[in-house]
């Protein structure tokens, strides 16, 4: 017969068993998360058991349907199912069951699960797959002379922040592959502070970049009137270019010389009148010698002498 010792004794042996396979299916079964920059390759472990007889990779990406990648090991044999080419066996699934992925895009982003059939159970690995991308950073001076720090197109979205604290928030723009663009303005509590750094926090890297911006509100009045004064002097001188080249056209227009008409010299008109100066004068002297005979001779006038 048991004493109770010995029943206590058997109870614990019993829990500890139960506590023991509690631990080896928690160990067995698990969801980690995995985050690999984009372009770059990353491999999924699959724990590899002895007698394996069958793998299989179940994948359900971001975008496009669910593909698998399974092995038997009693017909040596693999096949793959709607998986791209990026994805692939490390090695011998045999040797080593791992999953490759190269060139891990965006839409390779999602859960891969691995499962193992073996003598001793079935085995399953779990993965979420995250793919950062890295932000482009740029820092400018806005019109207004202002720091301006932009990260773009990052996931997720990048923590930007001043050097010297300002009294600004950021501004998010997001866009449809998933990545967010953030912008935060430098606005400074002197006016005199304007060189100052910005700084980028991303799950892929950290980067700064120092700007100092020199324009204040009364050189950006200053710079836009001068702007405004060279269009004006710009549209000033084109219009007095305009303005003599259209006048001095008219003025070599009045000045044209008249057509020269035909000359008619006096000397035609002597030549025209001449004979009937020539016949009357003629007529004046024949008047004149029958007047001055008649005279002579007491004769009544209009009577001329017997010849």
């Amino acid at each position: 017969m048991k004493t109770g010792a010995d029943m206590k004794i058997a109870g614990k042996t019993v829990c500890v068993f139960v506590l023991l396979a509690i631990t080896k299916v928690t160990r067995t079964v698990g969801n980690n998360r995995v985050s690999v920059t984009v372009g770059k390759s990353s491999v999924l472990a699959c724990p590899p058991k002895s007698n394996m007889t069958m793998v299989t990779w179940k994948i359900s990406p971001k975008a496009g349907g669910p593909c698998t990648l399974g092995y038997r090991a009693d017909q040596n044999k693999t096949d793959r199912t709607n998986c791209s080419d990026s994805m692939n066996w490390k090695s011998r699934p045999d040797w080593d069951p791992a999953l490759e992925i190269r060139h891990v895009g965006i839409a390779l982003e999602g859960n891969y699960t691995c499962e193992v059939v073996a003598t001793e159970g079935n085995f399953h690995k779990m993965y979420h797959l995250t793919v950062l991308v890295p932000p482009r950073l740029t820092v400018y001076c806005d019109n207004h002379g202002n720091p301006v720090c932009k990260a773009a197109a990052g996931k997720p979205p990048a923590r930007v922040s001043w050097v010297l604290e300002s009294n600004s928030t950021p501004e998010e723009e997001g866009h449809d592959n998933g990545t967010v663009t953030v912008l935060r303005k430098f606005t400074a509590y002197s006016t005199n502070m304007t060189n100052t750094t910005c700084i980028v926090s991303h799950p892929a890297g950290t980067w700064s970049k120092s700007i100092a911006c020199h324009l204040s509100g009364n050189n950006a009045i200053f710079k836009y009137a001068f702007i405004i004064l060279c269009f004006l002097s710009v549209i000033t001188f084109t219009a007095v270019i305009y303005y003599f080249k259209l006048h001095r056209d008219r003025l070599c227009h009045r000045t044209k010389p008249p057509e020269i008409a035909p000359t008619h010299s006096p000397q035609d008109d002597t030549m025209e009148v001449e004979p009937y100066t020539t016949y009357v004068q003629k007529e004046n002297v024949i008047y004149n010698s029958v007047s001055d005979l008649t005279v002579g001779q007491n004769l009544p006038q209009g009577l001329s002498p017997a010849t």
